[in-house]
């Protein structure tokens, strides 16, 4: 069995390259002018092979060669079909089909990108930190207890930062100082600078373009990110690929009731439950999931049991800081603290599954 994040810890070595970077390496031939099908078709095949080739180990970090400066690469190409996207906005589930190029919005409330925060994270999962963490504000979801709220619920605040300039920024975050080693996990890493760039909010779903125009810009070999509540369509997870190196997942609920009562989306778990699927295939995958008290039964056991059935190889963080924030004091079932033997229940549970827990 492939250990967790193997390959994430291989970039932090230098001995890969994060995936976004390769993606700017890959030639495509392709016209602005072709229709949506068939770039859409070019793009299918152009990652089959980007995986082949992975899965082959011909990716080895001194093997690729730059693309002339007027060739257009599979980022090119994903950039094409995210700008396409957001003219009918089918960026997350809720498909709202609004042209927000033209200024329209949809559920979530996001035209310009605007960044609530961005700083080095130091209370993330131990091997991610130090992370350099990017909070968009605005969310496609209306969780009544969310810890983010006065980020998720005012997608107009904080700033507009160019691409270049965000590319600068994580450029002058990135570095490390090597060690004797050659153990990845045992490094010492300068708290001074990140070792991965971490896209949230809110959540990073409704800004996808903006996150790879900031990557055609940037340049250095740092590990993307992707810490979402997953609530993307199939086509958006499509764009991801090849791009995120580690997903950094929010499983919330085990079965639509609670996620329709509780922050308002349909079909929550058919299509969270996808998308971890889709996930794992692309990618090393870390999975959150927040017990939420009186949850354990409906919420937290299934998710647990699916993750264990479906997900072998993912990193699972059982977490219990949950504090009812928000509107949660208005739902009698998430009003107060989680116990700690509910914690203890949900803890020993994940144990029993042999879950890779953090």
């Amino acid at each position: 069995m492939k250990q967790p994040l193997s390959r994430y810890y291989s970039i932090l070595d230098g001995k890969s390259k994060a995936y976004y970077l390769l993606s700017k390496e890959i030639q495509v031939d392709f016209s602005p002018s072709q229709p949506d099908e068939e770039l859409w078709k070019l793009h299918t095949d152009q990652i089959a092979e980007f995986h082949l080739h992975i899965d082959n180990e011909k990716f080895k970090s001194k093997s690729m060669k730059r693309l002339d400066k007027t060739a257009r690469s599979l980022l090119d190409l994903k950039l094409e079909l995210a700008k396409r996207m957001l003219s009918r906005c089918e960026i997350c589930e809720w498909r709202c089909c609004v042209n927000r190029n033209e200024g329209f919005k949809g559920r979530c409330g996001v035209l310009d990108p605007r960044i609530a925060s961005e700083f080095l994270h130091y209370g993330e999962e131990p091997p991610l930190i130090p992370s350099y963490t990017i909070f968009f504000s605005g969310c496609n979801f209306k969780c009544v207890f969310c810890q983010n709220y006065d980020i998720s619920t005012h997608p107009d605040e904080g700033i507009y930062l160019s691409p270049q300039r965000l590319a600068a920024k994580i450029a002058e975050r990135f570095g490390r100082i090597a060690s004797s080693t050659a153990i990845s996990a045992t490094k010492v890493w300068s708290p001074m600078f990140a070792v991965n760039v971490n896209w949230v909010g809110g959540d990073p779903t409704p800004n996808l373009y903006y996150v790879l125009e900031v990557l055609r810009h940037t340049v250095v070999n740092i590990p993307q990110i992707w810490n979402s509540n997953m609530f993307l369509t199939e086509r958006s997870m499509e764009l991801l690929d090849g791009i995120i190196d580690v997903y950094l997942t929010d499983f919330k609920y085990g079965n639509n009731s609670c996620a329709r009562r509780l922050s308002g989306v349909q079909n929550y778990f058919e299509i969270v439950s996808r998308n971890h699927l889709l996930a794992a295939k692309q990618a090393e995958v870390i999975v959150r999931h927040l017990v939420l008290p009186n949850h354990i039964e409906c919420c937290t056991k299934p998710v647990l049991k699916w993750i264990a059935e479906n997900l072998s190889s993912a990193l699972v963080n059982v977490m219990d800081q949950y504090r009812p924030m928000h509107r949660a004091y208005e739902h009698r079932d998430i009003n107060r603290l989680l116990t700690p033997s509910e914690f203890e229940e949900a803890y020993g549970f994940a144990r029993e599954l042999n879950l890779h827990l953090v």
